[in-house]
């Protein structure tokens, strides 16, 4: 059985601040899958610890504003490597 819903989500939340780490990235970490972590910090979180859900926002913002520009990289990274 894994842990429950609520201590899970506040684990997640407290390693992607610590660590400033994307949604898919802490699904790997913690082997999961990247929907499970995405309704965990930004559906259950916010009625478990709004303190700590407004922390996780913010690093879900600065991942959103810069995902092109990690594509971009990833793109270019591939292209190179031909």
């Amino acid at each position: 059985m894994s842990k429950p819903l609520e201590e899970r989500a506040c684990e997640l939340a407290v390693y992607m601040i610590e660590t400033g780490a994307t949604v898919r990235s802490t699904a790997k970490h913690y082997h999961i899958s990247k929907s499970t972590v995405h309704k965990d910090i930004s559906q259950r979180l916010e009625h478990y610890n709004p303190a700590l859900y407004a922390q996780v926002r913010e690093i879900l913002e600065q991942n959103k504003r810069e995902r092109h520009i990690r594509g971009g990289m990833a793109t270019r990274k591939k292209y190179k490597g031909i």
